[in-house]
């Protein structure tokens, strides 16, 4: 396969003008406060870190940081109708999506019902048979074991026709999610979503499983509970933090206020105490405890999660993470490593085929989105290809195959194109849809395919100006090598876990020498020194080889853009600057 295309960027440095007196007096206190770079309290007030308040809770979050769950609005009848069921001793089933967010969440839910003597099960959906979200199929297997109240986690916003449908079964439901809601909102006894109008829950990007844990520490907070679980109540809370955090990371919500926290504190018992199944399923992943970062999560702990679902039954994901038995932990474990493998060979055949129809037939003049439909394409890749797609052509993309005679997909975009609105103004030619902002799933009906591509391609051509279309990389701001002292960097790490809102800060450097004999390493990465007085650093550009020629000859200087890295020889770490760009 050829390498990813070098591409242009758009440099754009986050803070615009000179600073007002008043923030240069704010940044100087709070780097009294913090003993720390006015560079780095400088990156803290662009984050919203503006009082040491924050910086405490930025930097120290406690599970004391995190919101009352009963300002979500329909908590207070959803912990009332699982008390009832709890005292009755009714069947319950906790209904989860078939990803990362959902197994995790059904994960959550179920273990801590079945802690307080619940009479609890769980289903996830066959992402084939089934579909995204509940179906009449599913809860036909929730009333097969006469349960009387289903609680659906990552799913169930848009089930307005499935939630009747339980109702006349005798099913009560209770909603937690955190897409975006429809219109009507469904009928269901208790809707949980900090999305839905008039919610006054104050954090609005919970992911699913996020909302499920609010429901659990609302449950915990009444006095039945409460009692029962006595002085282990705290403990428990925070062990179901580990869920949690790898739903957040995994379905990529912004990490700022409550899901930092939540990450920070997860992340944390993930390295120093897994519960079993994750325990696992780290050790099978070939990582080890210790140093589980956010980004080893999105690369290779969440995958191994999905692929169950993507390709099989993602009940099994549940069984792994809900495993108290660490040697059959270990066996499941072993089947999401098998099932990954399989998953990334069909991956990779649908991406270069994807990129073949791309690259013959797609004109960009014409087509700002991509749109592609074959029926062969396995159900479970197609949104992982999407991105992939994404991430060459800098296009948004629509992945879709053949299931049941409709065609359904998945939707990724680009920054600062709402996938989820362009498709809300194409659903006259759509059976249905939903998802967020960056990421979202279609049906269509096949014979409406092409007027479905051309509304797209409409909408893209309409919102899509060439600015969008050249990659954007924000610039936290302008250094100087010599800046990148030991105790900056170790400060600069306590800025982790980062993700979407709180991402690695990028820096600028200008005029570097470059050192030595820069050489191109493993699949197509641009490696080199770079000199700043008598400060010489590693330097390392993936996927950056084409840009060679920027850095080879004599007395050759360059801009930077880079984020600050810890490389690993012999066991030792070092400082390395990951490069962005550079010109």
């Amino acid at each position: 396969m050829t390498p990813t295309p070098v591409r242009e960027y758009r440099w754009k440095f986050r803070s615009n003008g000179s600073p007002s007196p008043e923030r240069l007096e704010g940044v100087k206190k709070l780097s009294d406060q913090l003993n720390t770079s006015p560079i780095l309290t400088e990156i803290l007030f662009n984050r919203g870190v503006d009082t040491f308040d924050k910086a405490r809770a930025y930097f120290r979050p406690e599970i004391s940081d995190l919101h009352d769950p009963f300002l979500m609005e329909g908590m207070e009848t959803a912990v009332q109708r699982i008390l009832r069921a709890l005292a009755s001793g009714e069947s319950i089933v906790v209904y989860g999506d078939y990803d990362v967010d959902g197994t995790n969440g059904a994960s959550l839910i179920w273990s801590f019902l079945k802690s307080v003597g619940a009479n609890v099960r769980y289903y996830v959906p066959d992402r084939i048979k089934e579909g995204y979200g509940i179906s009449n199929i599913g809860i036909d297997r929730v009333k097969e074991h006469q349960a009387s109240l289903l609680i659906s986690v990552d799913c169930g916003i848009t089930a307005v026709q499935q939630i009747e449908y339980s109702r006349t079964l005798g099913i009560d439901v209770i909603v937690c999610d955190h897409h975006e809601p429809g219109k009507p909102l469904p009928n269901a006894l208790a809707v949980l979503d900090p999305l839905k109008p008039n919610c006054a829950y104050p954090f609005k990007h919970l992911c699913g499983c996020g909302v499920g844990f609010k429901l659990v520490q609302a449950l915990a907070q009444t006095e039945p509970l409460r009692s029962k679980l006595g002085d282990s109540l705290k403990d428990r809370l925070e062990q179901y933090l580990q869920y949690v955090a790898l739903a957040t990371i995994a379905d990529i919500v912004p990490l700022t206020n409550e899901n930092r926290a939540i990450v920070k504190l997860g992340l944390e018992l993930i390295n120093s105490n897994p519960v079993p199944g994750i325990r696992a399923l780290i050790a099978t992943s070939g990582l080890a405890p210790g140093r589980i970062t956010a980004g080893q999560v999105v690369f290779i702990l969440a995958p191994r999660i999905n692929a169950v679902g993507r390709l099989g039954d993602a009940m099994r994901a549940v069984d792994l993470l809900t495993c108290d038995n660490y040697e059959k932990a270990l066996q499941l474990a072993q089947v999401m490593e098998e099932e990954n493998l399989n998953r990334r060979r069909i991956d990779e055949e649908t991406f270069m085929q994807a990129q073949e129809i791309v690259d013959q037939f797609l004109n960009f003049d014409n087509d700002r989105a991509i749109v592609l439909h074959r029926e062969t394409w396995h159900p479970g890749v197609i949104g992982i290809v999407a991105s992939r797609v994404v991430e060459r052509y800098y296009r948004p993309a629509i992945m879709m195959t053949t299931v049941d005679g409709v065609a359904k997909g998945s939707a990724r975009s680009v920054s600062g194109f709402d996938i989820y609105q362009a498709l809300k103004r194409c659903e006259d030619k759509l059976i249905q849809f939903g998802g967020h902002k960056y990421a979202a799933g279609l049906t269509v009906e096949i014979g409406k395919l092409d007027e479905f591509k051309e509304a797209f391609n409409a909408v893209a051509k309409e919102l899509l100006t060439e600015e969008l279309l050249t990659p954007e990389i924000k610039i936290d701001t302008e250094i100087d090598l010599k800046e990148l002292t030991p105790k900056f960097i170790r400060v600069l790490s306590q800025f982790a876990p980062f993700g979407p809102d709180n991402l690695r800060p990028v820096f600028v450097a200008k005029g570097v020498s470059v050192a030595g004999q820069p050489r191109i390493v493993g699949h197509n990465h641009l490696r080199f020194k770079v000199r700043s007085n008598s400060r010489v650093l590693d330097a390392i550009g993936f996927n950056l080889g084409g840009l060679m020629e920027k850095v080879t000859g004599t007395n050759k200087t360059v801009d930077l853009a880079f984020s600050l890295d810890e490389g690993e020889y012999g066991g030792e770490t070092y400082p390395q600057l990951k490069i962005r760009d550079l010109k």
